[in-house]
């Protein structure tokens, strides 16, 4: 099968060239990159000096959606399969791309993500984090799989997910309009649509984030209103309950290694994220000057509010 890779940038540094190295050193054959870049001026020739097949397309910071922006790269893709990174997630060796294609052997499958792997940096609780997400063990969710899993079912992460593109085609592709969430808002129609989306625990990058509770709190406003935005994905299907299964695994884990003064942070930045959910869930209930306060994405409200105009 054939692959396009789609990597959106904004500022890009060290972990964007590393990842562009590495995809030069990938074991199984890439068609094309695309790169949707927003902002020239933050934009270096040499990031893809001596690369073949690159394609980088700049946009402005106003034109930059999460949905449409990838939306417009696959437009641009004519292979079998599109893989998309964000900028700052780097393999973790050279077969990621063919730990992912390997998923679509089954032709069920209609995306795959890969494992993400802890930073150096990296604190311990988001360490713990990252190894509850992302396990050891590959796994394909189905339909079958919501009255177990829940929420989980529809979760993929486009910091490094392929998608099989006759399936996206058909089913209209990623939202042109949206938050946050494009993956598993995509992830959620393949599998409503009987396809399956598979773990590929072998395709492993390095990535993680150290977020302030701040952070937490605004970036879990973001998720749940993309996910009261959608309720024919999300509706009815139980989310909340995989965040405190996460915060007593997560306790009894630092109780395990001894870390137990630790456990008032994580009461505390669970507290931020809950109260973010909760918010965001209810965000068309709050004014706006509030919105823009507990917002990661200011410009996607502010595009709202001229398309409302209109």
């Amino acid at each position: 099968m054939t692959v396009t890779v789609i990597i959106p940038t904004y500022r890009p540094g060290e972990k964007f060239r590393r990842l562009m190295e590495s995809l030069k050193e990938q074991t199984y054959p890439i068609e094309k990159i695309i790169v949707m870049n927003t902002e020239k001026k933050f934009w270096k020739e040499d990031w893809t000096a001596g690369m073949e097949h690159v394609e980088v397309r700049h946009i402005s910071k106003e034109e930059f959606d999460h949905g449409r922006t990838r939306k417009e790269a696959v437009a641009m893709a004519d292979t079998d399969l599109f893989v998309c990174f964000t900028q700052d997630a780097v393999p973790a060796d050279d077969r990621v791309v063919e730990m992912l294609v390997k998923a679509f052997d089954d032709p069920g499958t209609a995306a795959a993500y890969g494992r993400q792997l802890p930073d150096r940096d990296c604190k311990l609780i988001e360490r713990y984090t990252r190894s509850f997400n992302y396990p050891e063990r590959s796994c394909v969710k189905t339909k079958k799989d919501l009255k177990r899993l829940g929420i989980k079912t529809f979760f993929c992460s486009n910091v490094c997910a392929a998608y099989r593109k006759s399936v996206y085609d058909s089913l209209g592709g990623f939202i042109s309009h949206t938050i946050f969430n494009e993956d598993m808002i995509m992830a959620g129609t393949m599998i409503k649509a009987g396809y399956g989306v598979a773990y590929a625990a072998e395709a492993k990058v390095v990535h993680s984030h150290n977020y302030t509770c701040i952070q937490q709190f605004r970036r879990n406003f973001d998720l749940a209103v993309s996910q009261a935005d959608h309720p024919e994905i999300f509706g009815g299907i139980p989310s909340e309950s995989e965040g405190i299964r996460l915060v007593k695994s997560t306790a009894r884990y630092l109780v395990k290694e001894g870390k137990v003064w630790l456990i008032p942070y994580l009461v505390i930045s669970s507290g931020f994220k809950f109260l973010g959910y909760r918010a965001g869930r209810a965000y068309q209930k709050l004014p706006r000057f509030l919105i823009k306060k507990f917002t990661m994405s200011p410009s996607y409200w502010k595009f709202d509010q001229e398309q409302r105009k209109k």
